[in-house]
């Protein structure tokens, strides 16, 4: 009976979420391109191929052979997004990592294309996502498109030195050996029902021809899909608040439906000039994560909380930005099953991602108006939120856009909690490699990932940015 019971509530679980509660309103919204569910059956969820790469014989006779590793040109199964995993989290691979791939339907190999070997986004030192024993050490993922063939080379950084001997001076040659365990992880977000999209509007790369899938994998049990119904709905409920149980976006809100909201949710929190004058900005749209169609079965279950949101750090994806944004629900699925399956995290570490056409998604699950801890900033996740816009923003601009999401999703975000976008705030580090454990620095509320570690994140382009965000956050706010 118990068995019956429980099927039964998961049918009925996935009967609620296959039926979203949105009002005429919303529905009369242009469609994300992310506001899609996954399509029926197995395949729709994905699948993690994992390669252990093998030493390779060097051009460099100065380089030991354990110096460089890889995989030859091969035949794969298809895949979207690659990047390179080793064993020890801490661990850092002093080197380049090149890819070249080829697209489904094609015979022609792309050019060698480089992964950022030093992913700093991470859980804090001492919490239980990071010491889970599951976390690997990773380059960035990179977003290459439909894919069925790749070859991989790892190749450890020579440091040369010059040093003094008795007999004048010479040049040493030593080279850091890579880290241990390293793997190509090639990762197949699953599928997406097609919709009309809100697309970027300058031409964005050719669509490929798609060469029929693979036979899908074994169908999961009722016991699995029961689990998978209840995850989807506790992720679902954590914004029953904003949206109806299933709803594909939480949609957009006038200044005073945003004040009439931030009363009913932190009326006990609220200070007397809050009540008079509340500083926040209307409340963007977002994308929930049945929009963008999270397997909600490989996360863990439990939502953590931070106690609330004193500042905003923004990222880039270092993904590469050849996506269209009718392919940010896949990139972002991508993203989250190499967070949770390669890279052993408990869900995506990123709050909320930006693509370039300006929609916003929800990241981490746990409710998009609550303090979510993610894993963001080591040493900094606690009181604050990440945003991750998806691209490398090194040289590149990031778009007009995706600078204004940013600012409407602080401006409303930060306003929930009284925090002044273009003001500073103090943040207790949890430990990283600029500030030790336990000393409290002072941030600029909306900060860059570079500002509490030392990274190359957000990308030059996108932090010169942040003053403009900052500004542009207070006044849709009212400041």
């Amino acid at each position: 009976m118990r068995g019956l019971l429980a099927s039964s509530v998961g049918v009925t679980c996935a009967a609620a979420l296959a039926l979203p509660l949105t009002s005429p309103a919303v529905a009369a919204r242009p469609v994300s391109p992310a506001a899609v569910r996954p399509a029926p059956g197995a395949e729709a969820l994905g699948s993690t191929q994992s390669l252990p790469l093998a030493p390779l014989a060097s051009r460099d006779r100065t380089l030991a052979p354990v110096a460089e590793q890889g995989l030859p040109r091969r035949d794969v199964r298809h895949f979207s997004l690659v990047g390179v995993i080793w064993d020890d989290p801490d661990a850092v691979l002093n080197g380049r990592v090149q890819v070249r791939t080829r697209a489904v339907g094609a015979d022609i190999w792309s050019g060698w294309q480089d992964l950022e070997t030093h992913n700093d986004d991470a859980a804090d030192p001492g919490t239980a996502e990071r010491t889970s024993g599951r976390v690997h050490g990773a380059t960035a993922p990179l977003w290459v498109g439909d894919s069925d063939g790749v070859e991989v080379r790892v190749r450890a950084e020579a440091d040369r030195r010059t040093e003094d001997t008795a007999r004048g001076s010479r040049t040493a040659t030593t080279t850091a050996p890579l880290p241990a365990g390293l793997r190509l992880e090639l990762v197949d977000p699953g599928e997406s029902a097609p919709v009309p999209a809100r697309e970027e509007s300058a031409a964005g790369a050719s669509q490929r021809a798609v060469a029929p899938r693979p036979a899908p994998a074994p169908a999961p049990t009722a016991d699995d899909a029961d689990a998978d119904a209840d995850a989807a709905m506790d992720a679902s409920a954590a914004n029953a608040d904003l949206a109806g149980l299933g709803a594909t976006e939480i949609p957009a809100l006038d200044r005073q439906q945003t004040e009439e909201e931030m009363f009913a949710l932190r009326a006990a929190e609220l200070t007397g000039q809050q009540r008079v004058k509340p500083y926040i900005g209307p409340r963007p749209r977002i994308v929930t994560r049945y929009g963008w169609g999270a397997d909600e079965g490989l996360r863990e279950r439990s939502f953590v909380y931070t106690k609330k949101v004193k500042a905003a750090f923004v990222h880039h994806t270092a993904s590469g930005n050849g996506y269209r944004c009718t392919q940010a629900a896949s990139l972002i699925r991508g993203i989250y099953r190499y967070h949770v399956k390669s890279m052993g995290w408990r869900d995506i570490g990123y709050n909320f991602l930006v693509d370039k056409c300006g929609n916003i998604y929800e990241g981490r699950a746990g409710g998009v108006a609550k303090p979510v801890l993610g894993a963001h900033t080591l040493g900094f996740n606690s009181n604050s939120m990440g945003i991750a816009v998806l691209g490398s923003y090194g040289s590149k601009k990031p778009s007009a856009a995706a600078t204004l999401a940013i600012a409407q999703l602080t401006a409303w975000k930060l306003g929930l909690h009284g925090a002044n976008p273009k003001g500073k705030t103090y943040l207790k580090s949890g430990g990283g490699n600029l500030y030790p454990k336990g000393k409290k620095v002072r941030l600029n509320v909306i900060s860059g990932h570079r500002d509490g570690f030392a990274t190359e994140c957000p990308g030059r382009q996108l932090y010169r940015k942040l003053g403009s965000t900052r500004t542009t956050a207070a006044r849709l706010q009212g400041r």
